[in-house]
C-alpha cells in the first residue's frame, strides 16, 4: 500500500512536469487587434464606405473589425436617425476607433462609450464630418460636444466649405502632399488626385488647427463659392485636407490621431483614398513600420457602388448591419 502511493506520487510529478515542458514549448497565441468602425452621418453615406475599409482592414491588417451604424426601431440602418448608434459597448475593448458621424445627439450612455474611449489614450482615426461629430442643441451641459471635443480630438471644427457644385457628377479638390521633401508613411502609394469632396475650410484667417496638428495632405479648390464671392482672404483655395496629431486625455495618456476631411462616397472609389485610410490606421496604432513602401493593399473583395452623397431618403432603404466573423 505504501509503495503504491509513492508510485503515485511519482507518476503525478512526472505527468506534471512533462505538463510543464509542454505549455512551455506551445506558443502564446496573439489575440488580433480590434478595429471598431462608429458610423452615423446622413449625407456622405459612412454606412457604405465604413464597412468597405473595414472588410480590407480585416483582410490586410488581421485585426478583427465591427461597424456600429446608426438604427431605427427594427433594426435597420438609418443615417437619419441621430439619436442612435447601436453596438458602441464595443469601444471598450477596442485598440483603434474610426469616428465617421456627423451631428449626432446621442443618449448619455451611448455617448460615454466613445468619449471614455478618447480618454483612454488608445489611437482615433476620423473622416470628414468628425470635425461635427455631434450637435446638442437643447442640453447646455453638453455643449462642449459639438464644437470644443472635435477640435481638441481631431484638430477642428465646422467652418465652412468650399461648395457643393453638381455633388458627385466631378471632382471638385485638386489633393497634393503638403511637403513633397519629407514623405510620410501614411503617404506611402501617394498618387496626385482629384477628390469629389468639396475642401472643408480648416486652417488660416481666423482659424488655425488645433495643437500639434501636423498636415501631410493639402487640398486645392477648383471651384469655390468663396471665390465667387470675393472672401479668398479668409478662406483661401488652399487648405489641409490630412493631418496627424496627437491628444492627451484626463487620463494622462496621449494618443495618436490621424484625420482626413475627405470622405464623400465617391472618394472611396478612387484606391489612393482607401490606400490613405488603411495607411492612416496602421499609423495611428503605432505600425506605420508595418505600411508597404507602395501602401496597405486595398483591392476590392465586392463591387463598392454606394449612393451619392445628400440628404433625405438617398441612402439604401431596409439593409441591415454587415457582420464580420
Amino acid at each position: 500500500m505504501k509503495l503504491t502511493s509513492q508510485l503515485f506520487v511519482i507518476l503525478s510529478l512526472i505527468i506534471a512536469t512533462s505538463c510543464k515542458q509542454q505549455a512551455a514549448k506551445t506558443p502564446e497565441v496573439t489575440k488580433p487587434l480590434k478595429i471598431v468602425f462608429v458610423t452615423g452621418d446622413e449625407e456622405y453615406r459612412s454606412e457604405e464606405s465604413m464597412p468597405m475599409l473595414a472588410q480590407i482592414a480585416k483582410r490586410e491588417l488581421n485585426v478583427e473589425v465591427k461597424v456600429c451604424y446608426a438604427l431605427d426601431s427594427l433594426g435597420y440602418i438609418d443615417p437619419n436617425r441621430s439619436d442612435n448608434i447601436a453596438g458602441l459597448e464595443a469601444l471598450e475593448e477596442a485598440d483603434l476607433m474610426v469616428l465617421f458621424t456627423r451631428f449626432r445627439a446621442l443618449p448619455t450612455k451611448q455617448l460615454k462609450y466613445i468619449t471614455d474611449y478618447a480618454e483612454s489614450g488608445r489611437p482615433m482615426v476620423g473622416f470628414r464630418t468628425s470635425t461635427h461629430a455631434f450637435l446638442y442643441e437643447n442640453d447646455s451641459s453638453m455643449v462642449a460636444m459639438n464644437n470644443e471635443w472635435p477640435t481638441k480630438v481631431f484638430g477642428q471644427q465646422w467652418i465652412t466649405h468650399h461648395g457643393h457644385f453638381d455633388d458627385g457628377k466631378y471632382p471638385v479638390t485638386e489633393i497634393t502632399i503638403t511637403d513633397a521633401t519629407t514623405k510620410h508613411p501614411i503617404l506611402n502609394g501617394f498618387e496626385k488626385f482629384k477628390a469629389y469632396s468639396w475642401l472643408y475650410h480648416v486652417d488660416e484667417g481666423d482659424w488655425k488647427l488645433y495643437g500639434d496638428s501636423a498636415p501631410i495632405l493639402n487640398g486645392h479648390s477648383l471651384k469655390s463659392k468663396h471665390e465667387m464671392e470675393g472672401n479668398l482672404a479668409q478662406f483661401p483655395l488652399d487648405n489641409p485636407v490630412a493631418w496627424t496629431k496627437t491628444y492627451t486625455g484626463k487620463q494622462g495618456k496621449t494618443a495618436r490621431v490621424f484625420f482626413t476631411t475627405l470622405g464623400h462616397p465617391y472618394d472611396f472609389t478612387l484606391p489612393v483614398v482607401r490606400k490613405i485610410s488603411l495607411n492612416g490606421m496602421l499609423w495611428a496604432l503605432g505600425m506605420e513600420s508595418e505600411i508597404p513602401t507602395e501602401g496597405v493593399n486595398v483591392s476590392l473583395d465586392a463591387a463598392y457602388e454606394p449612393n451619392n452623397s445628400g440628404f433625405g431618403t438617398k441612402f439604401k432603404p431596409n439593409r441591415k448591419p454587415i457582420l464580420f466573423e
